[in-house]
């Protein structure tokens, strides 16, 4: 944790870095078996690379034609030792449809969610994450994967 704060502070950051943390979890129990149950795929890669856009805002696709790629260059992770080339590696759509036909998931959503990447936690909680679940309930999700990546 101490390393983190330091590379923010190093990055020019003021405050010091801050994880988050949750007083009331946020999470409740499935009302039917997951074999029941429609599912929403959320993701925090990006239909648009992120590198080049200003705003960042809850986006989501089609479940059923997937995106080819994904974005997440402005993420932090081992660029070296992996790449985004391969959607299915990170975006697991294509096994949780097989799941879905073997019948151990009910079903999923018609759209997936990508969530943005944002160091404001006050953001994420007061703008991001109302908007998802909105869409995720509108979508008539009963539970929902998170994928970060």
């Amino acid at each position: 944790m101490e390393r983190t704060r330091a590379y923010y502070a190093a990055q020019g950051f003021t405050n010091p870095y801050v994880w988050a943390h949750f007083d009331d979890v946020p999470f409740a129990r499935l009302t039917k078996p997951l074999a029941e149950s429609r599912l929403a795929v959320i993701t925090t890669a990006s239909l648009y690379d992120r590198t080049f856009a200003d705003v960042r805002e809850v986006a989501s696709g089609p479940t059923d034609d997937p995106p080819q790629r994904l974005y997440g260059n402005d993420l932090e992770w081992d660029k070296n030792a992996t790449h985004l080339d391969d959607v299915n590696s990170f975006f697991p759509l294509r096994y949780l449809n097989a799941l879905v036909e073997a019948g151990r998931i009910g079903g999923i959503t018609t759209r997936f969610h990508c969530a943005p990447t944002e160091y404001s936690q006050r953001r994420t909680r007061t703008v991001d994450a109302p908007e998802i679940l909105r869409r995720c309930r509108e979508d008539g999700a009963a539970a929902a994967m998170l994928v970060p990546l």
